[in-house]
């Protein structure tokens, strides 16, 4: 009698799939604080416009258009800033995707208040994904060059959001200067390790790190394919 049970439930459970309106939420924040200059910004939003226009990323993004992949863009800095770039948009056909690069291609850049308020853009990032409650999973996708310095830490948020059933990842940016050498090769270390300690939650989330503003959409590109490889899934 369990086994059988256990049969139908297994077998009932494409069918939910099935009805589900979309396979991924994913809330991408871009850090815009004061240690972000007017280059940097470009390279951060050209470099997700390019990362989401390589084939390989599209051809993830866009394998199962009867349960697509749902996205929204926002800037965060400091604890009173945060500013919607894209907001939700399903991404059901290529022109979707197109118009999705096109914003971030044409976004330009505002005066944003200094400050690293990393616990306020995990904060606002989850209030985003909470009114996407039908897709099968929400991922938070963070960018930041630096450690909070304003505003709730960081650690304290994601206990709150422990049993939300998010997932947050994040993409650290290291310094650009080669020159550096070891010095920047320990920046990135410990920074990656901050991150991995206080930002990222969820059993699958990873940090992914990029050697400067001007490896953002390398960093980035691998991130989104790592991010979406496990929901494109087989039919049955």
């Amino acid at each position: 009698m369990i086994r059988a049970v256990a049969i139908a439930a297994i077998l009932a459970m494409p069918c939910a799939a099935a009805e589900a309106a979309c396979r991924q939420a994913l809330a991408l924040g871009l850090d815009v604080s004061g240690s972000v200059d007017a280059r940097e910004y470009r390279l951060q939003m050209a470099g997700l416009a390019t990362a989401l226009d390589h084939p390989e990323v599209r051809k993830k993004i866009l394998a199962m258009p009867d349960a697509p992949l749902r996205m929204m863009v926002y800037e965060w800095s400091g604890v009173a800033d945060q500013m919607i770039v894209l907001p939700w948009t399903t991404i059901d056909d290529p022109a979707a995707l197109d118009r999705i690069i096109a914003t971030l291609r044409a976004t330009t850049r505002r005066d944003a208040s200094p400050g690293t308020a990393l616990g306020v853009a995990m904060n606002e990032g989850a209030r985003h994904l909470r009114s996407q409650t039908d897709c099968w999973k929400r991922t938070l996708d963070l960018s930041g060059d630096g450690k909070s310095n304003l505003g709730p830490r960081p650690r304290d948020i994601g206990q709150r959001l422990a049993k939300s059933g998010l997932t947050i990842n994040a993409l650290v940016i290291g310094v650009d200067d080669p020159q550096l050498g070891d010095i920047r090769q320990a920046e990135i270390a410990e920074l990656s390790a901050y991150f991995q300690a206080e930002v990222i939650l969820g059993p699958d989330a990873f940090v992914q790190t990029a050697m400067g503003f001007n490896d953002y959409s390398r960093a980035m590109t691998e991130k989104l394919i790592r991010e979406l490889d496990g929901l494109v899934l087989s039919r049955l």
